[in-house]
């Protein structure tokens, strides 16, 4: 996908999501935490779809077969292993006469039970929202661009409707202060030059400065990143996971 696309793709999804708010009686506030869950659990089955593949490629033959796929498999892969009923398909997929609401916060539920540094992170709100609208909305995260996106892809994705709910006052903070623009972010890694060490950001929100190091890091030297401490800040930058899959498998 090239950058244009991605812009395209990102103004698309943003303005599909906006209108549907629009028509209903929630605030940018109310509407925040459910969409961007969304976008995460989205993300979550892609890239479990894709490191399954890999995964069971990598485990070798034994006498009796290859061995199940287990959940430390997936994390040292930097995904997660999820429920049937956990997965985006399940949603999308929901007969008209079930609850959406309650599918959506039991799918949410299953995996803060799984992995435990999330529990009480993830938004479980969405019997506020009504049926068709929460319909549309799955709908929305489900085109064939989305359900074929990356790990990168979906960060900018996560990014782009975080600097739009700032732009519109979403949360306590108002006028940006819980967000800032990855252009500045950047602008300051560029000045820091983070090539060795551990990056403390103690006031980390949406965990910005991680993730344009991250990008510095592999821009400058081709090497990984290895996510030091993040289960001290996790419950500060939330869904952080969806900007930069990595962390998943360097969470200690």
């Amino acid at each position: 996908m090239t950058n244009e696309q991605l812009k395209q793709l990102e103004a698309e999804l943003w303005n599909a999501a906006d209108s549907l708010r629009a028509n209903s009686k929630l605030t940018a506030a109310e509407y925040k935490d459910p969409i961007l869950g969304l976008v995460f659990l989205r993300f979550a089955q892609n890239i479990y779809e894709e490191k399954k593949v890999l995964i069971e490629k990598s485990i070798p033959d034994g006498p009796r077969g290859k061995r199940a796929i287990t959940k430390e498999d997936f994390l040292a892969a930097g995904a997660m292993m999820l429920h049937d009923k956990a997965k985006y398909d399940y949603l999308a997929n929901l007969p008209e006469g079930k609850d959406m609401a309650d599918a959506i916060n039991q799918a949410m539920r299953l995996i803060e039970d799984d992995y435990p540094d999330l529990q009480g992170i993830l938004p479980k709100n969405y019997q506020e929202f009504e049926q068709d609208l929460l319909r549309e909305l799955i709908r929305v995260f489900n085109k064939e661009a989305v359900r074929n996106a990356t790990g990168d892809v979906f960060g900018r994705i996560y990014e782009y409707f975080l600097m739009k709910f700032s732009m519109q006052g979403a949360g306590a903070q108002e006028g940006g202060e819980f967000f800032t623009p990855p252009s500045l972010v950047q602008l300051i890694v560029n000045f820091i030059e983070p090539e060795h060490g551990v990056v403390l950001d103690p006031a980390c929100g949406s965990g910005g400065m991680f993730v344009q190091t991250g990008y510095f890091i592999q821009n400058h030297t081709g090497k990984g990143v290895n996510a030091l401490h993040w289960k001290n800040t996790i419950r500060d930058c939330r869904m952080l996971p969806i900007r930069k899959p990595w962390l998943l498998s360097d969470r200690r």
